[in-house]
């Protein structure tokens, strides 16, 4: 097992949970999605967003977990 690994994996699988429960709760908290929804439209400007801070952390996240569980570093 690799804590380090797996201690980044879990910071970015909480920042993603983090992410994706502020976008239901509180979504004006987020001033880069406004200025993403200004830039490329409301639909795929809160598509770039949810994928670039929440998706991409939660599977990253998942996937270092996993790796730093088989031994594998980040380093």
């Amino acid at each position: 097992m690799n804590w380090i690994t797996i201690g980044i994996g879990m910071f970015a699988l909480g920042f993603g949970i983090y992410s994706t429960f502020v976008r239901f709760t509180n979504p004006q908290k987020f001033g880069k999605l406004e200025a993403m929804k200004r830039k490329f439209g409301a639909t795929a400007g809160t598509v770039i967003h949810t994928v670039a801070y929440s998706l991409i952390p939660i599977v990253a996240g998942i996937v270092f977990m996993v790796q730093g569980i088989r031994g594998v570093s980040l380093f």
